[in-house]
């Protein structure tokens, strides 16, 4: 709690920028002595009704003392919040802590966790209490600034100490009693004198939070959809003459027919001339006589902030921007993209880029090319996000073209090349792909990921709705763009991509495989499960895709070889009977082409093939061709549909009910477009993967949960850890200290008494009871039995006694050794639980065997905090070794549910308590009959002023 001495400290941390509903951005801050005429001017502007509702009585103008009273705060018992665009206020929400009494109140020195309650009755308002009252500008009624003014003005309070805020609404403003209503927080109402009075608490809840990350999609999805879709577009910065990157933009846009109105601007224009190229001609985005809803902007970084100011003074809603010379150019130029950011959302405006390659939408109803592609993509189903304008140009190119790499035609809904990924990211891509009825299939190049909590949070919520597949580049440490702004991660590769793939990601390792990959869940439903069907007229393509099978996990049946004789009618045949047969889920096709086929011949196998999987359009069908490229256009098409799958909307774990968009009626024809291609590896490996995501989209579909322990003593574990971290910023417990606190959630740890001499061994032997273990716990030995570290088994004091001088006298003196007594667990397999919160991933649970497995092999297990019983259940079966746990070579299987248990209530204790930033449980011996805790480690530190269950920011970078 702040004190006298620092409470007229301004709280930058509370500025942020937030998305409305509409699409628009808002700059949310504290309100200072500053503002006094900010607050006149936005006061003026108010109409009498809204200034009636604020104030219960006409209140035409702010008297001088108004004015004091509302820019003067002290930012704990007093906080006043401003909404802004352009730097003028649209909005402010206010609250002041009150008393029993309703009066004026400061914040208590030990605040009291819980409000009293008597014979029924709400006791008198604690000091945890506050008033909150908003007033937004006419203009900006119904683009939810006071929604997402509660969230902060909410999250400023919980950490000022306050848990409940009360309102008082006339009746008749029932706008205002719906923001509060709709907000998802547990609360009361009552009517007296005439007035509403609302008291709610501000714990966040599942249906608040449900409400946040509803909001958050469409808020953001409407923000990508505003550029992605614009009435009319300014290209500024188009050059006089041809060639340059302003005029190559322009004549792309032009040439693709883009639907709506279309400016050149540039100010070396002469002041008579009309039009380039037939487009029309400005000086100035200002002397354009329409609004304009997006500019493209390509002029040199020194002369980008005076044309994003003529933008935001025209009302343009978003900025393209290709100009370089900004973070990928080094700290003066991070620092200039830094302030782009800031400028363009100044005034409500949202950027791709800097550095960008462009944006295409290729609906119908737009078909806008703002890019650098000269060639406007085919119209289609997949939609394309690349932060690399050069991995961009090569995806665009290998699902335009025919022949070559995956051969045939494919289409794309939407396209965006991000560049530096200043502002708009690949999550702002996630949310409006989400419910975008053109989309079936998202394919992303990544080459690093801003928020990766929140990019988890989002896969998951779309992987139920469509495939997401995501090929990372720049995977190793300090090897990403200079361009992108990366939240420092604690996390290898590896787990990050096992986190990524437990949120339905389908994580792939070359942009080949993503393209393979998109084609196949573009074109094809998702396989019921791993078994194939394998024919063809070649014997020994059929071996090299039974062998490619195998590899990859799946079940395949011996291939059926219809020789090289086999006419297109045989094909068709022999697949519709492997199509039939209920122990087949996906049929591979197999050719090589005859001596002297013709492309007539071609058309009649893919005839062939196409209509014996049209009659059983449940099961997905591949052709791995060899040098057929004839058969491969014959077997694509220009359009193509996403895997169709009952469980389309079906709500994922930790998502929010927010219904995905409705896919698009299509033909017969399109849903059983058969993709080609040229190697069998390729093919079965992009087969593999739509195997996993069916999987994991069933499973999906049936949510574990974090389940209830009545032993766990939540608030003793808070009080322990207010109490500790009261000595400093952050620590490691010592062993009592942690067995503690671990205690409270279930969790014991055999206790490990120190023996600093023989005697003291000894005596702490008949503490704990014989048979005991002797180790050294100094660093360079702890978990080293290997090394000789450990005595197992010493059933007396003579052994104990023989063993503690065998051990000082192979490494040293005891107080080097920091040897320890522990009483022996029984047999078992030795594993090793960890706990983490990263500052980019969140909070994440690992699970391994402890020793040679974990720690030279990697072989480590991941999932995401809060964990659920059915993510227990499959943590342990993930890694590689866990047949050991299992009755592996007709050894006893562990007490896996035992094991399951304390994995949960570990990964409850870190959820439940932020501070708590890491656990090690290591060794945890897992016997048949139950799992002794053998060593324990936990570090706690203050938790963020911000944490996930925050309100909704853009981020900062």
């Amino acid at each position: 709690m702040q004190n006298s001495a620092d409470r007229q400290e301004y709280p930058a941390h509370w500025e942020a920028d937030v998305v409305l509903r509409d699409g628009g951005t808002a700059r949310v801050r504290p309100i200072t002595v500053d503002d006094a005429e900010r607050l006149v001017s936005f006061y003026e502007q108010v109409s009498d009704e809204s200034k009636y509702y604020r104030f219960f009585a006409p209140y035409p103008r702010l008297s001088a003392k108004d004015v004091h009273r509302f820019t003067h705060h002290d930012f704990v018992d007093r906080v006043g919040l401003a909404a802004t665009i352009g730097g003028e206020f649209i909005a402010t929400v206010r609250y002041d802590r009150i008393g029993p009494n309703g009066t004026p109140a400061s914040a208590p020195a030990h605040p009291s966790p819980t409000t009293a309650l008597a014979g029924g009755r709400s006791a008198p308002a604690p000091p945890e209490t506050a008033e909150v009252a908003f007033l937004v500008q006419d203009a900006h009624q119904g683009r939810g600034v006071a929604s997402a003014l509660l969230e902060h003005i909410a999250a400023v309070a919980r950490e000022r100490g306050i848990r409940r805020f009360a309102a008082e609404v006339l009746p008749a403003n029932t706008k205002m009693i719906k923001v509060f209503t709709d907000a998802g927080y547990t609360q009361k109402r009552s009517f007296e004198d005439g007035v509403v009075r609302l008291e709610f608490d501000l714990e966040p809840t599942d249906r608040s939070l449900a409400v946040q990350y509803a909001r958050e999609q469409r808020a953001e999805a409407r923000s990508v959809r505003r550029l992605l879709v614009p009435g009319s577009v300014a290209v500024i910065g188009a050059g006089r003459t041809p060639g340059g990157v302003g005029r190559s933009v322009l004549r792309n846009i032009k040439d693709a027919g883009f639907t709506g109105r279309l400016y050149a601007v540039n100010r070396a224009f002469d002041e008579n001339q009309r039009d380039v190229d037939g487009v029309p001609a400005h000086r100035s985005v200002r002397d354009i006589p329409d609004h304009v809803d997006l500019a493209v902007v390509a002029v040199p970084a020194a002369h980008v902030p005076e044309v994003v100011t003529e933008c935001g003074e025209h009302g343009v809603q978003g900025l393209v921007v290709v100009s370089a010379g900004y973070a990928e150019s080094g700290p003066d130029g991070r620092e200039r993209q830094r302030e782009l950011v800031r400028h363009a959302r100044a005034y409500g405006m949202r950027i791709i880029g800097p550095n960008a390659f462009g944006i295409v939408n290729t609906a119908s109803d737009v078909r806008l090319n703002a890019s650098l592609a000269p060639e406007m993509p085919r119209p289609g189903r997949i939609g394309l996000f690349a932060q690399s304008g050069a991995i961009g140009v090569a995806l665009l190119s290998r699902l335009h073209r025919r022949g070559g790499g995956v051969t045939g035609v494919t289409g794309v809904s939407t396209f965006i090349s991000s560049g530096n990924r200043a502002d708009v990211s690949g999550n702002d891509v996630l949310q409006y792909w989400y419910d975008d009825p053109e989309t079936d299939v998202g394919l992303m190049y990544l080459e690093s990921i801003g928020n990766p909590r929140k990019f988890t949070r989002l896969a998951r919520r779309t992987a139920v709705a469509k495939p997401l597949v995501v090929v990372q580049g720049a995977r190793h440490r300090g090897a990403a763009p200079q361009g992108h702004a990366v939240r420092a991660t604690r996390l290898p590769h590896a787990t990050v991509s096992a986190l990524l793939r437990q949120a339905g990601v389908i994580r792939v390792d070359t942009i080949t495989e993503l393209v393979d990959a998109g084609l196949l869940l573009a074109r094809q439903p998702l396989p019921a499960g791993p078994r194939v069907a394998i024919l063809g007229n070649s014997e020994s393509l059929g071996l090299l895709t039974y062998d490619a099978c195998l590899a990859e996990g799946l079940r395949p049946q011996p291939p059926l070889d219809l020789t090289t004789a086999a006419e297109p009618e045989d094909f068709g045949a022999a697949l519709s009977r492997a199509l039939a047969d209920d122990t087949c889920d996906a049929v591979v096709v197999t050719a090589i082409p005859a001596i002297g086929e013709t492309s007539a011949e071609d058309a009649a196998l893919a005839e062939a093939l196409g209509s014996a999987a049209a009659a059983v359009p449940s099961k997905p069908v591949l052709v791995v061709h060899v040098e057929l490229g004839g058969l491969a256009e014959a077997l694509s098409a220009a359009t193509s549909t996403g895997p169709r799958s009952d469980n389309a909307g079906t709500k994922a774990p930790g998502t929010q009910p927010v219904r995905p968009a409705e896919r698009r009626p299509t033909t017969e024809a399109d849903s059983r477009l058969i993709p080609a291609y040229p190697a069998a590896e390729r093919a079965v490996r992009a087969l593999a993967e739509a195997v996993k995501y069916a999987q994991w989209r069933r499973e999906a579909a049936l949510p574990g949960k974090v389940p209830e322990y009545e032993d766990i003593d939540e608030k003793g574990a808070a009080g322990l850890i207010g109490g500790l971290l009261a000595r400093g910023q952050g620590l490691t417990l010592g062993p009592e200290e942690t067995r503690e606190l671990l205690a409270t959630y279930g969790v014991g740890v055999h206790p490990a008494l120190p023996a600093a001499t023989p005697d003291e061994a000894v005596a702490a032997a008949h503490t704990v009871g014989y048979p005991v273990a002797l180790k050294a716990t100094a660093p360079h030995l702890r978990h080293r039995a290997d090394l000789g570290g450990v005595r197992l088994d010493l059933a007396d004091e003579e052994q104990l006694r023989r063993a503690y001088a065998e051990l000082t006298g192979l490494f040293g003196k005891a107080e080097e050794l920091r040897p320890v007594v522990q009483r022996m667990a029984p047999r078992g397999v030795d594993t090793v639980v960890r706990a983490v919160i990263d500052p980019a991933a969140g909070a994440v649970l690992s699970f391994g065997l402890a020793g040679v497995a974990s720690q030279l092999l990697g072989d480590m297990a991941h999932r995401l905090i809060p964990v659920t019983d059915r993510e227990a259940t499959s943590l342990i079966r993930s890694i590689r070794t866990s047949p050991l746990l299992f009755g592996w070579r007709g050894t006893a299987p562990v007490d896996a549910a035992a094991l399951e248990e304390l994995l949960l209530r570990v990964s409850r204790l870190v959820d439940d308590h932020p501070e708590v930033v890491a656990v090690t449980l290591e060794p945890v011996v897992v016997s048949p009959g139950g799992l002794s805790v053998l060593g324990a480690s936990v570090r706690l530190a203050p938790p963020p002023a911000r944490d996930d269950l925050g309100p909704r920011t853009l981020p900062t970078y």
